[in-house]
């Protein structure tokens, strides 16, 4: 299966769990539709993308990442690759790449989607983001990438005041799942 497929039968598949994200679902089907090339950054109007919240063993921590484009801690994330085959395996391979933690457990999910205006092509364009969670082994060292300025575990209810109100939604969904696995 291709991953625009497979893009395609995910957001097919989800209940969105508000309204907003009702509505940003039936865009990005549509965007899907109407791009071929709608799961690879030269994708101009924009492009879906993989974020994923990494939470520590226990649930009680967040990993995220100061981001150096953003200026803001945020979940691990990014872009497809013409080598993956699902929104998971990048959501997955996003985070390894960014924390630097073999063996993370993706959760079932996804479990939230954003959008976001980005620099990808100037003046911008937007990134189409499927949300999910994951859970790092008891004992994981985070080790920050380059593309990172820095990289800390939070604890899940003190996320610090610069992020957004999707990357607590996302860590609050992922914990709330993480529960019920």
């Amino acid at each position: 299966m291709s991953l625009h497929r497979d893009a395609r039968a995910v957001l097919e598949g989800w209940s969105a769990p508000s309204a907003d994200e009702e509505v940003l679902r039936g865009e990005f089907l549509e965007h899907l539709r109407a791009h071929d090339d709608a799961m690879w950054r030269e994708c101009v109007p924009g492009h879906l993308t993989a974020t994923t919240a990494v939470l520590s063993h226990d649930g009680t921590r967040v990993l995220l990442t100061l981001h150096p484009k953003a200026g803001m801690w945020l979940p691990m994330g990014g872009h497809c690759e013409r080598s993956d085959t699902s929104l998971g395996r990048v959501a997955l391979r996003e985070a390894v790449e960014e924390s630097g933690i073999p063996g993370l457990t993706l959760l079932d999910g996804p479990l939230a989607l954003d959008r976001h205006k980005v620099w990808c092509h100037p003046p911008h364009s937007w990134h189409l983001d499927v949300e999910y969670g994951a859970v790092a082994p008891a004992e994981a060292e985070a080790v920050i990438s380059d593309e990172s300025l820095d990289l800390r575990w939070f604890p899940v209810d003190e996320i610090p005041e610069l992020s957004d109100e999707a990357t607590r939604r996302l860590v609050r969904r992922a914990r709330a799942r993480l529960a019920t696995a």
